[in-house]
């Protein structure tokens, strides 16, 4: 059965060119922001990676297929769908067959880019361990596909929402290499500093591109994460904002907001807490990780 990839003109001509390319998942079009800013983030990502020689790639799934980059046009009819369907590992193909829209999520997009050939992806912040895994097992498909998917995953480190000791001890015990970008703290989305070590600290992108080669070389199964620290003007320290994170948590379990439903809802519940603040921080942060990106992707086209 032929693969249901369908390039964009752009990312078509960079595959033939041989021109370096970064993915980018788009639930944080569709569930991770409010309107207008959902959109405008999405483009001004895209131009951070052209700035850095490299090609955008965002990622959806749309009338019966999976859309490797998307124009203008299509971003802003995403950013105002309604009624998108949250895809990860577990019902990425169903909504291809249903010809559903749906937004692609770490995990699905790392999926995706591995299918059309993309080694680098940046997102805001990976899903992992939720708080009270214990009890409901609630743990990130991403966690998994990072061991999984040899993709380049560069981010902010996993969402300040979840259990983050924890979700450092799943990447190990999965064998996934967590690089802290110039930082020997590992970054917790909003904040640059979560109170843990990270394992391993790289300070030149050329590093962390003959790594990804080796680790091909050696047989070595799933991706990197890379973390990398928001700018210290941009971050809302950890003591600020647990105590909203934790009020947000509280009422996500008093609405019994479940599976999916929690990342959207407590982000929201965040950002108006913050009066903004917090969103302003994400887009921050996003951007800065593309930047990275487009760098690691350039530096492994150099290769």
């Amino acid at each position: 059965m032929t693969l249901p990839l369908i390039y964009s003109a752009e990312i078509d001509q960079a595959r033939r060119d041989g021109r370096p390319i970064v993915a980018l998942e788009s639930t944080i079009i569709t569930h991770g922001m409010p309107a207008p800013q959902n959109l405008d983030t999405a483009l001004a990502v895209e131009a951070e990676i052209r700035d850095q020689g490299a090609v955008p790639a965002t990622i959806a799934v749309l009338d019966g297929a999976v859309r490797i980059g998307l124009d203008r046009d299509r971003l802003a009819d995403l950013a105002a769908a309604q009624a998108v369907r949250k895809l990860s590992r577990a019902d990425l193909a169903h909504a291809i067959v249903a010809r559903a829209t749906g937004s692609t999520t770490v995990a699905a997009t790392m999926i995706c880019a591995r299918l059309a050939g993309i080694a680098v992806f940046a997102t805001g912040g990976i899903g992992g361990v939720h708080r009270g895994a214990a009890e409901d097992f609630d743990i990130s498909a991403d966690l998994h596909e990072l061991a999984r998917s040899r993709v380049n995953v560069v981010c902010a480190g996993a969402k300040a929402i979840l259990d983050l000791p924890k979700t450092l001890e799943v990447l190990e015990t999965l064998g996934v290499p967590v690089i802290g970008y110039r930082t020997d703290r590992l970054p917790a989305f909003w904040s640059r500093d979560s109170g843990l070590a990270v394992p391993m600290r790289v300070d030149h992108v050329d590093e962390i591109a003959r790594a990804h080669m080796l680790r091909a070389d050696m047989g070595l199964e799933g991706g990197q994460l890379v973390v990398v620290p928001l700018d210290p003007s941009d971050e809302i320290p950890s003591d600020e904002i647990a105590p909203i994170v934790d009020a947000a948590i509280d009422a996500a379990a008093k609405h019994n907001i479940r599976g999916k439903e929690v990342t959207p809802f407590l982000l929201a519940r965040i950002a108006e807490a913050t009066q903004g603040r917090a969103l302003a921080a994400n887009i921050a942060l996003i951007r800065n990780n593309a930047r990275l990106a487009a760098r690691l992707a350039v530096a492994l086209a150099a290769a």
